[in-house]
């Protein structure tokens, strides 16, 4: 599991990814207490949280299928979006994992008859896996063509 200690870093490592794909990536940061998504009650020209530190947050958006993107939060976790399909609270260590083996191909959605539903299942180092309900409506090709 990678240490990734700031948001920057996990940029860094995000960047790097993007690169052993073959992906074009876009990157824009928010930093400020009056800038990221979390701390809307942070005040006007308010910049620092109450400790006196700067919170940064980003948001990457991978080109090509599928499409991906990753907020990263100043709290520690991520929001990943394959296909549409929000996996919320991913451990900002486990981002690195996570999308290599969405963009190496590990990752598939399960099917289930009754009642019919879907799932998307990514596997994680140490026999585990995240698992997302997939709404019908969402199933793209990419995740139909992972159906298992």
């Amino acid at each position: 599991m990678d240490q990734l200690p700031t948001t920057e870093a996990a940029v860094t490592v995000l960047r790097a990814i993007a690169a052993e794909h073959a992906r074009e990536i876009e990157v824009t940061h928010d930093i400020g207490a009056d800038q990221t998504s979390r701390r809307t009650a942070a005040g006007v020209g308010v910049t620092t949280d109450a400790d006196g530190t700067l919170p940064h947050e980003a948001y990457a958006e991978f080109g090509g299928v599928p499409r991906v993107s990753v907020r990263l939060f100043p709290e520690d976790d991520a929001l990943i979006t394959v296909e549409g399909v929000e996996c919320h609270d991913i451990p900002r260590d486990e981002v690195p994992a996570f999308l290599r083996s969405v963009f190496g191909g590990l990752a598939y959605v399960t099917a289930r008859r009754f009642p019919p539903g879907y799932r998307l299942v990514v596997p994680l180092p140490g026999d585990r896996a995240h698992k997302e309900p997939v709404p019908m409506f969402l199933l793209s090709p990419w995740l139909s063509g992972r159906v298992r």
